[in-house]
């Protein structure tokens, strides 16, 4: 057993806005819920036809 030999890390207290944040993102809004997966997609596709789109009809 070790009953001094190991010293406990000290660290100062963790900062007001990343206490902030935490507590911001544990609160569930109303609105729709897209995962960020399919959100990157989207866009993709959607560039990729703004670009063909752009090459066929212009």
């Amino acid at each position: 057993m070790s009953t001094g030999r190991r010293k406990k890390k000290e660290s100062g207290p963790m900062p007001a806005a990343s206490a902030g944040l935490l507590r911001f993102f544990e609160e569930e809004t109303e609105g729709i819920k897209i995962r960020p997966e399919l959100l990157v997609v989207f866009a993709v596709s959607l560039i990729v036809i703004s670009v063909l789109a752009r090459a066929l009809f212009a």
